[in-house]
């Protein structure tokens, strides 16, 4: 088999997954393990893309320029001297708003939208806009999807489903829902996203659920109209992200490719190649240098930041071959 490395990877985790390669547009490896590959998975930061393109697709529609201060569209925003925050500062993890005033608050508020926008509101900057990348763990999703909330007059799942999950044909994506457990990794993340309330709740960073063919289908899409180029350039090279602590190569709205390091998207991955890590678990991504799309997603959380030796071992299993 192909990719017979790949997939005796996965077998040996042990754990529920799937797995779904595409090159050049056509399905070369699609396999489930312990469920129906139509079964949805939590996406944890894996769907961070989904708001991020949503936001790409409004700027070029002319609903908003990425550098319009986020104030002009929710005034309240610019309370505490943030007025000089603008989009494209939290679609580069720049804002200085990672989190409001840490990130356990921030978890324990992300079930109600409400409070969780308005603590962000009500928040300091805890540095310069512009300054220095901090991964951006929920307010990622709370900032960017307020925006959009306010500028468009309509519910946050109506939107992603009308600008992402619809037009790449991914038809078991939805805001929520996830009905597979999570098992293994830190006990207080995975206490936290077994709980339904937190799977069912409007969360973009966090909890969107879906199927490795979905995530796949959504990057083919950014390859074949292009609208990946507008959202890959760098905005990070080499810089320590202050909130993980380790150098990201981040653009707006997407990790990149770090060749020689053991990231997510493999050691031998492409400077081009671009998608998202979600909790050191699942992550898609694609090469456009080698038309190649790959889509892993699993129930098992991995072990905390930085420790992505499996996933790095999938990818690499799959670019040894492609």
């Amino acid at each position: 088999m192909e990719f017979g490395r790949a997939v005796e990877l996965v077998e040996e985790g042990g754990a529920l997954a799937q797995l779904c390669v595409l090159r050049d547009g056509e399905v070369v490896l699609d396999r489930a393990w312990g469920v129906d590959a139509d079964t949805p998975f939590l996406l944890f930061s894996a769907g961070k893309p989904f708001i991020a393109m949503v936001v790409h697709r409004l700027a070029g529609q002319g609903a908003f320029d990425l550098d319009d201060p986020i104030a002009r569209y929710w005034p309240e925003f610019g309370a505490q001297d943030k007025g000089g925050i603008t989009i494209r500062h939290v679609l580069r993890h720049r804002s200085g708003l990672p989190y409001a005033r840490s990130v356990r608050g921030d978890a324990l508020r992300a079930t109600h939208w409400g409070l969780s926008v308005r603590a962000l509101a009500r928040a300091r900057a805890h540095s310069a806009p512009g300054a220095v990348p901090a991964y951006h763990i929920l307010s990622f999703g709370f900032l960017l999807g307020e925006v959009v909330r306010r500028v468009t007059g309509r519910p946050l799942a109506d939107v992603f489903r009308d600008e992402i999950f619809a037009p790449a044909g991914m038809r078991h994506t939805r805001m929520g829902g996830s009905r597979v457990p999570v098992e293994g990794g830190p006990a207080v993340p995975r206490a936290m996203f077994n709980r339904r309330a937190v799977r069912d709740a409007v969360i973009p960073a966090a909890t969107t659920a879906g199927t490795a063919r979905d995530l796949a289908r959504f990057y083919q899409a950014l390859l074949d109209d292009g609208s990946w180029h507008d959202a890959t350039t760098p905005t990070s090279e080499g810089e320590t992200d202050l909130l993980s602590g380790m150098p990201i190569r981040w653009s707006e709205g997407f990790q990149l490719g770090q060749p020689g390091r053991q990231r997510y998207f493999g050691s031998l991955s492409d400077p081009l190649a671009f998608g998202h890590n979600g909790s050191n678990a699942c992550f898609g991504w694609a090469d456009p240098s080698r038309g190649l799309v790959v889509a892993y997603l699993t129930n098992r959380l991995g072990g905390g930041p930085g420790r992505s030796p499996f996933q790095c071992a999938v990818s690499d299993a799959i670019l040894e071959v492609s």
